[in-house]
């Protein structure tokens, strides 16, 4: 009967000058990990900074107009004006609040409804052959115009904003769960049947598995497109929104109101996705660790 391998006994049984060479290699290798690391953060720092150091500069100096360009003080001056005594519709807090959950709304039904019909079709060659020419036709029809007929059909209230970023949401999810349904290994399909298991268990058990990693990719940035969705249905027409803010902005020539706008959305997408991959990271545990080229770069 063979017997499990204990690796560290293994190393316990390497001689001493051995076993600290391979420790003192393990740090080695991990110190350098992290003075690379450092030195990522520093450069995006240092480039940031250099950035929005030249852009003040620039514009105090006028070789940008800031009345179009604005500046990053300029912009710093609208967020804290809004974060403090608030907008000329209302609390800060209360607009970013309807974008969100108009943005929330929007992504959980636009990525389920993409899920389910990505991975029904990836598995059903002849329905999909039915509604290629249909989902191509619904998929080509510009977002902007969508959101102007959703406003005329169900009003400048939450409905029309969710149902902007549920199509922005739903293209992007269903085309990665079609193809990841697809993609999965048809040995392990055919062996599953060999074994008896039935069509609900082969696509519970192999297909949703296998497109799980397809569909996170698709996640990450489908919240990005549930923010564009919402904003430019609150841009086309709203009462609340961020959407709102940077529509007045925009009629009042006020650049430092849009940029910060922009940078409010930016924030938010950002906390998205960092929340999306510790998700990830958790549900998909069972993955290899994937080493990337970039790993061995000096």
């Amino acid at each position: 009967m063979d017997m499990p391998i204990d690796t560290h006994d293994a190393d316990n049984r390497l001689p001493d000058d051995v076993r600290e060479s391979l420790q003192k290699a393990e740090a080695v290798a991990q110190h350098q990990m992290r003075n690379r690391q450092r030195l990522v953060i520093f450069w995006r720092f240092a480039i940031l900074i250099l950035i929005l150091a030249g852009w003040e500069l620039a514009a105090t100096l006028h070789w940008i107009d800031p009345f179009f360009y604005s500046k990053p003080s300029a912009i710093w001056g609208r967020l804290t004006d809004w974060f403090t005594t608030g907008t000329a519709f209302g609390s800060i807090w209360t607009q970013l609040a309807v974008t969100l959950e108009e943005a929330v709304l929007g992504f959980v039904i636009g990525a389920v409804a993409g899920v389910v019909l990505g991975i029904l079709l990836g598995r059903a060659r002849f329905a999909a052959e039915v509604a290629a020419p249909f989902i191509k036709a619904a998929n080509a029809v510009p977002r902007i115009v969508l959101a102007s007929l959703f406003i005329i059909w169900f009003g400048l209230g939450l409905t029309s904003k969710v149902a902007t970023a549920v199509v922005l949401v739903f293209f992007a999810v269903f085309f990665n769960a079609f193809q990841g349904a697809r993609e999965v290994d048809r040995n392990l399909v055919d062996n599953a049947r060999i074994l008896g298991a039935s069509r609900t268990q082969v696509l519970t058990s192999i297909v949703v598995p296998s497109a799980t990693s397809w569909i996170f990719a698709s996640l990450h940035a489908a919240f990005g497109f549930a923010l564009i969705g919402a904003v430019v249905g609150e841009y086309a027409g709203a009462d609340k929104g961020l959407g709102l803010l940077i529509a007045n902005a925009q009629g009042t020539f006020d650049a430092a109101g849009i940029y910060a706008g922009m940078i409010i959305i930016t924030v938010v997408a950002l906390l998205a996705e960092w929340l999306l991959t510790l998700l990830e990271n958790r549900l998909l545990r069972w993955r290899p660790p994937i080493q990337t080229s970039g790993d061995n770069y000096a």
